[in-house]
């Protein structure tokens, strides 16, 4: 076993604090990678608070993973040692059902294996990349072009394919108009890769105070759900609305902005239910659907699009010691646009 410095919550009323955990020792198909930086994604701060369920602690998280290959498995073929890579949200699947065939193993009808807070293979608890080092079957292991700074690439091993799965999904493009709702750590992504695949992009934010970074990240146009105005004016006008917030929306009102055989998705995940009046769906033949991660493949994709068109996220680079200050500022939306952990100042 491999002992590394690692933050990590001893329960889901305390501070996360300076720990030390446990890796696995490297098998014939393992990659052993030392990370250089964490985002801090706002699933993080539901998990370890136990917001989604009950936990098991010291519980270190963390799933927007990027590094160096520092040692391989005997039988390892995808990746060598001083590769730069990403792990994201999961580390495992069950490799044998339909969905894990077609490569989403995202949906593994077994379960898909967490990156933290999972059973492990092995029965033990998985931990993630608030960390030094990582042991990760190389099948669950992508690789960071060059085009992407680690520190920037990190986050789109979350915040980034959360957006461009339902994206490519839904076929934004040229000629298709995309909403979306929040511009946060998956919003800002959003906008970015929309923009970037062709589509006509709109934010639709609480308020302007964002307006110029909207605009500046590739939104065509920038409205405030604040103003009844705005759900009068965009009326019957999306082909696709991608909400990012974890918090509960009046999701009613968000499926009247969409044109016919419109849909809205959500991949934020608030814990309270989402209710929805069923004549906003039929009176337009609306779809209001879910989308989780992308699959390995995709995700590899992903970072491909990413480097091609230059494309990053937008970070606040902080030491180990900030780490619950900047929970409280993620739940006080006070961060443009991802924090990302500097894991070499876990000691």
């Amino acid at each position: 076993m491999l002992t590394v410095n690692a933050y990590a919550a001893p329960s889901a009323s305390e501070a996360l604090v300076p720990t030390t955990i446990e890796r696995r020792d490297v098998g014939a198909h393992d990659v052993l990678i030392e990370i250089k930086y964490a985002g801090i994604c706002h699933s993080d701060i539901h998990t370890v608070r136990g917001d989604w369920g009950p936990q098991s602690y010291p519980l270190a998280p963390g799933h927007e993973i990027a590094g160096i290959v520092t040692e391989i498995g005997s039988e390892v073929t995808r990746h060598k040692v001083g590769d730069r890579v990403g792990v994201g949200c999961m580390v495992n699947s069950c490799r044998e059902c339909e969905n894990c065939r077609k490569g989403e193993e995202q949906y593994c009808l077994k379960g898909m294996t967490g990156t933290y807070g999972a059973v492990d293979r092995d029965g033990t608890i998985t931990q993630g990349g608030y960390s030094t080092h990582v042991v990760v079957t190389e099948d669950f292991v992508v690789r960071i072009p060059d085009g992407i700074e680690l520190d920037a690439a990190a986050p789109l091993l979350c915040a980034g394919i959360t957006t461009y799965s339902p994206l490519r999904h839904w076929s934004a493009g040229p000629g298709k108009k995309v909403g979306v709702v929040g511009l946060g750590g998956l919003g800002h992504m959003a906008v970015k890769l929309a923009h970037a695949m062709g589509a006509e992009v709109t934010v639709l934010s609480q308020s302007l105070k964002k307006m110029e970074d909207g605009l500046r990240l590739g939104a065509d146009q920038y409205f405030a759900t604040s103003e009844p105005a705005t759900f009068e004016e965009l009326a019957g006008t999306f082909d696709l609305i991608i909400n990012t917030v974890s918090a509960p929306i009046d999701i009613s009102s968000y499926l009247q902005l969409l044109a016919l055989d419109g849909a809205l998705v959500n991949v934020g995940a608030p814990a309270e239910p989402l209710p929805v009046n069923v004549f906003s769906l039929i009176t337009g033949r609306r779809s209001f659907a879910g989308s989780a991660i992308g699959g390995i493949r995709e995700t590899q994709e992903m970072l491909d699009f990413c480097a091609e068109h230059g494309l990053g996220a937008e970070i606040e680079v902080i030491p180990a010691e900030k780490i619950n200050d900047a929970y409280e500022r993620v739940l006080a939306s006070d961060v443009r646009y991802r924090f990302v952990i500097d894991t070499s100042t876990l000691g």
